[in-house]
């Protein structure tokens, strides 16, 4: 029992399994290059977006500024550079969300 025992220790088996298990790489099926298309439209239009919002959140902080108001949009510029930072970032975050 000691021979088996120390064959199977769970640190050998956590070395051994994962070493067996293949990880083929990603490959795109044939036939579904469209699907690249709408992406990379999808994350021109998401970055376009994002740029209007700053330029639109800048616009109305200089409006606003002689109010007092002006400090207020802050807030809007670093939502729309965290979502420029999220959608630039999408493909990076998936692969690392789903471990490939």
């Amino acid at each position: 029992m000691s021979t088996l025992h120390s064959v199977l220790t769970a640190s050998d088996l956590a070395a051994v399994i994962p070493a067996q298990l293949p990880d083929p790489a990603p490959t795109q099926p044939p036939g579904t290059e469209a699907v690249t298309t709408i992406l990379g439209w999808a994350k021109w239009v998401g970055l376009v977006v994002c740029i209007l919002g700053i330029i639109a959140a800048g616009t109305l902080m200089a409006v606003q500024s002689r109010r007092g108001e002006g400090g207020e949009h802050v807030g809007k510029i670093g939502m729309a550079l965290g979502g420029v930072i999220v959608i630039s970032a999408a493909v990076a975050l998936v692969g690392f969300i789903s471990g490939a």
